[in-house]
C-alpha cells in the first residue's frame, strides 16, 4: 500500500484515469510505460508502446464531455480490473458506453492493457 490507500498496483491506474478525465495528456501517459501494449480484449493490439497511446488519446482528449467513470474495481496482485462508465462523443453522437478495462502493472506503471467495449448507448433529446 502506499500512502493514498491505494494498492501499489491501483495507484498508476487512478492516477492515469483522474488524468483522463482532465483530459491531461502529459499527466497520463506518465503511469503508462515507455513500451506498453494497448488491447481490444481479447487479444486485438491497438497501440504499441507510449507514443502510439499518446495518438490515440489525443484527440480523444478534445472531447469536452470525456468522463470516466468507475464503477467498481479489483486487484490481485499486479492486475487491476475496472468497470467503468465513459461519456464522451461518438460519430453518431454524444453517448456513453460501459468498459471493462484490465490493467497489469510493472514497475510502477501500465505495462500492458485490455479493454472490452460494450455497446454505446447514445443521449436522446430527452437525456441530454
Amino acid at each position: 500500500m502506499n500512502g493514498s490507500g491505494l494498492s501499489n498496483a491501483e495507484f498508476p491506474v487512478q492516477k492515469q484515469l483522474e488524468a483522463y478525465n482532465a483530459r491531461d495528456i502529459e499527466d497520463f501517459m506518465q503511469w503508462w510505460a515507455h513500451d506498453c501494449e494497448y488491447y481490444e480484449f481479447p487479444s486485438r493490439l491497438l497501440a504499441s508502446g507510449a507514443n502510439e497511446i499518446r495518438e490515440r488519446h489525443v484527440a480523444r482528449f478534445s472531447e469536452t464531455n470525456l468522463h470516466g467513470t468507475l464503477v467498481k474495481r479489483i486487484s490481485v496482485g499486479n492486475m487491476v480490473v475496472d468497470q467503468e462508465i465513459v461519456t464522451r462523443t461518438f460519430p453518431d453522437g454524444p453517448g456513453e458506453i460501459d468498459v471493462v478495462a484490465i490493467y497489469e502493472i510493472e514497475n510502477g506503471k501500465i505495462a500492458k492493457a485490455w479493454f472490452k467495449m460494450g455497446t454505446p448507448r447514445l443521449r436522446t433529446p430527452e437525456t441530454r
